[in-house]
């Protein structure tokens, strides 16, 4: 797709992080954007920021877990704007700790928002870009997943996070092999960025705060989910690569028909040894093996929060 102008975009979770630096590009670019998110009034400042720029903008308040709240946001996207082109399954949320300690609540949350969300995104929106491409010879569409580094790895301490990720590049492979098979005008990728400085650290106090808190039906975190948490938000908040760099890319991937995109290409020799620990029937090798430190702080960390 080397044609941005005129055309449109749904982007979730776009009112911060990566979605927020998505509609901000394809505002750039010039397209007609529907910026879905769960917090409908922080869509609707980033609808009217754009507006004031010149962009076409409906912003809506989207639970992306919801298939209800899905078909509602492909409803609504085609009566104003039509079948869009671009597709961004992108909102996400994290939650860390030891597999073992997650609730059955924050696994239904987390694999709700990170998985079902693009599947709902991918069953929704594809037959509809699908047969625009058979109708219209001059459509093309492109579906981007948001998925993770976390999608290619095996870290310990964010296993929920990790489990939902490499399910995503999963479904993101399967529906590229799939689209491969009928259509040439519409295309997929994914998404893997590392550590970069976006709200997602954020999330799981907000689903906290929304379940009542602790000691109203929410289990007090864990050691290691205050860990996991402290670890993530700082992680993000070093990040050097900028959501809008990022977002760059995923445009120029997208022109390029790149299916793989990566914001720290440089950490795909950890993702090569986890390969070859498949290939070759090794146990897992150590994920910080190059950087022993940081498996230092890790168990530093556990100790310290430890009872």
């Amino acid at each position: 797709m080397q044609t941005f102008e005129g055309r449109t975009a749904v982007i979730t979770g776009a009112a911060s992080g990566f979605g927020l630096a998505l509609a901000r590009e394809g505002a750039r670019r010039g397209m007609k954007l529907v910026l879905a998110d769960v917090q409908e009034q922080a869509a609707q400042r980033v609808a009217t920021e754009l507006a004031g720029q010149g962009a076409e903008v409906l912003a809506l308040g989207v639970d992306v877990s919801s298939a209800t709240a899905m078909q509602g946001l492909v409803d609504a996207t085609l009566a104003r704007f039509g079948v869009p082109h671009l597709v961004f399954n992108n909102a996400g949320v994290t939650c860390g700790g030891f597999i073992w300690e997650h609730t059955l609540a924050q696994w239904e949350w987390l694999l709700g928002i990170n998985l079902m969300g693009v599947v709902h995104g991918v069953r929704l929106f594809t037959p509809l870009m699908l047969a625009e491409a058979a109708r219209d010879p001059a459509y093309e569409g492109h579906l981007v997943n948001s998925a993770s580094m976390a999608g290619l790895l095996s870290l310990p301490n964010v296993g929920a996070y990790t489990v939902s990720k490499h399910a995503v590049v999963a479904l993101s492979e399967t529906l590229y092999q799939d689209l491969a098979l009928v259509s040439e005008r519409v295309r997929a990728s994914v998404l893997c960025p590392y550590s970069v400085p976006t709200g997602i650290a954020a999330s799981q106090a907000r689903w906290a705060a929304g379940q009542g808190g602790e000691g109203e039906g929410v289990a007090a975190a864990t050691p290691s989910q205050r860990v996991a948490a402290a670890l993530t938000e700082l992680s993000v908040a070093k990040g050097r690569v900028t959501a809008e760099e990022i977002a760059a890319k995923v445009f120029a991937a997208v022109a390029e028909r790149q299916f793989y995109i990566y914001s720290h290409p440089q950490a795909l020799g950890t993702v090569a040894t986890r390969m070859q620990d498949i290939v070759q029937g090794r146990n897992p090798s150590d994920p910080f093996a190059e950087k022993p430190a940081l498996r230092e702080q890790l168990l530093q960390a556990l100790r310290d929060a430890a009872p």
